[in-house]
């Protein structure tokens, strides 16, 4: 279950992995400059996203995978996010044996089987993440240098670095410093990244397209759209990650539950533009799970041009134990 995301927000702690001194080590890092991770610096935003098409939640779902066993055994997933141009899912997990804070993220193929594996530690919570590819390399996008340990710390920055199989992040360019609650999904279809973040005390959404990123200076350029959170449900649902497609944010909230699968999951469509709830619907998605919990969003391209909304729910074994299982569905049906 993804922790409440809420409460004082103490300065990062030093880990390995993505602390400045971690950055420095042999293999090719690059220290960071204070231009490399400065604060957010956009112009207001005076153009609107395209008018796109976007999914009909009320249509059916259907499977892409079930029962697929992830790195870290004990741990349900997180985040996730498709690198379309070279068909690989990226999908964040917490680390077994980690207080909290430690992440790992997998990379799956097409057809669900984890194929590498890549450890993060004191990164945060790893409840939305990006993936860019960059010819037949996939550069990843999540939260990093976690405000404290446990389950409940999350980013104070995004990183962005090369996925390496068996290995640690290097070269890391890391953005927005100092920022709180902060994670990301990229929509790889409009070639774009949405960034969610905590500013004056509510959750902000800010879009903009990957071509403007300026990876040395560590800028984003001119945003697309920025939206407030729109209030779900009574306003005290579980937030369990989001995606984006075209002009549209997409949601998942939701609880796990021992023996009621498909009560309380569901999947929200809010509009960039206007910041406006344009649907709201309870999917049952996997209710035959055993303790179905909703976690993450993410939005693929098939090889034949299919455009779908995957998103994804945790299962335990139906006679107990440690295991944590990953199940991803898709809603393909655009209007």
């Amino acid at each position: 279950m993804s922790a409440p995301e809420s409460g004082p927000r103490p300065g990062p702690r030093p880990r390995a992995g993505f602390s400045r001194r971690g950055l420095l080590k042999a293999g090719g890092a690059t220290a960071l400059s204070a231009a490399a991770v400065g604060a957010l610096t956009v112009d207001d935003a005076s153009a609107t996203v395209p008018t796109s098409k976007r999914f009909d939640l009320s249509k059916p779902s259907y499977d892409v995978f079930r029962g697929t066993k992830l790195h870290e055994s004990h741990h349900a997933l997180q985040g996730m996010a498709f690198d379309v141009a070279n068909r690989r899912l990226f999908i964040a997990q917490i680390r077994d044996g980690s207080s909290g804070d430690d992440l790992c993220i997998n990379r799956l193929d097409a057809s669900g089987k984890v194929v590498g594996a890549m450890h993060l530690d004191g990164a945060g919570h790893g409840v939305s993440i990006g993936v860019e590819p960059v010819g037949s390399d996939s550069y990843v996008w999540v939260e990093c240098d976690a405000h404290g340990t446990g389950d409940g710390a999350r980013g104070t920055a995004l990183a962005r670095f090369k996925f390496t199989d068996g290995g640690s992040p290097s070269s890391v360019r890391k953005f927005l410093k100092g920022s709180d609650t902060i994670t990301c999904a990229t929509d790889p279809v409009n070639k774009r990244i949405l960034v969610r973040r905590k500013e004056s005390g509510s959750m902000t959404f800010r879009l903009y397209d990957l071509a403007d990123v300026d990876v040395e200076k560590g800028t984003f350029g001119k945003e697309l759209a920025k939206i407030t959170q729109p209030r779900l449900g009574n306003g005290k649902v579980t937030f369990q990650g989001y995606g984006v497609y075209g002009r549209y944010l997409y949601t998942l909230d939701g609880d796990g539950h021992p023996d009621r699968a498909d009560i309380n999951s569901y999947l929200t469509c809010t509009d960039l533009n206007t910041g406006k709830v344009v649907e709201r619907f309870r999917t049952k998605a996997g209710k035959s799970l055993n303790y179905r919990e909703p976690e993450g969003v993410a939005v693929d391209r098939t090889p034949g041009g299919e455009v779908r909304l995957c998103f994804g729910f945790a299962s335990r074994p139906s006679g107990g134990g440690l295991n944590r299982y990953a199940n991803v569905f898709h809603k393909n049906a655009l209007v």
